[in-house]
């Protein structure tokens, strides 16, 4: 049950992501940096949980579209932080209130105390799984 409801809500997603030209990991990660802010690029493939070498891969992809740069550290040469440009935040700025309203339309099946419920339950699903992992 669990995961044929998360693979209808990535369908839902994945739909109005790729209408702006973007994969959902590309999409997570600009979604990422936006809330979040700066973060090295080991955090950013933890957070999203992929592989360092596809966030690499993605991080590339990104920095080609020039949504975002990468910086070096300054007192650990080998970290390097991932940064949205002025472009990259006026573009998830512009898409993000859209996937947010495709989201509340796929969830409108729950009320807001059940949403509210329900975010309760997977965290603590989650986190479970992870510790036990």
């Amino acid at each position: 049950m669990l995961s044929r409801a998360s693979i209808w809500l990535s369908k839902h997603s994945d739909r109005q992501i790729s209408k702006h030209g973007l994969t959902t990991t590309e999409f997570a990660v600009l979604e990422l940096l936006y809330h979040k802010g700066t973060k090295p690029l080991q955090q950013i493939g933890e957070k999203i949980l992929t592989s360092n070498a596809n966030t690499t891969y993605v991080i590339d992809k990104l920095e080609k579209k020039q949504f975002l740069k990468r910086n070096r550290c300054s007192t650990d040469r080998r970290t390097i932080y991932a940064q949205l440009t002025d472009a990259g935040r006026s573009f998830i700025e512009e898409i993000f209130p859209e996937h947010e309203q495709v989201i509340k339309e796929a969830t409108a099946g729950l009320s807001e105390e059940e949403k509210l419920q329900a975010i309760e339950l997977l965290k603590k699903i989650g986190l479970y799984a992870k510790e036990h992992y």
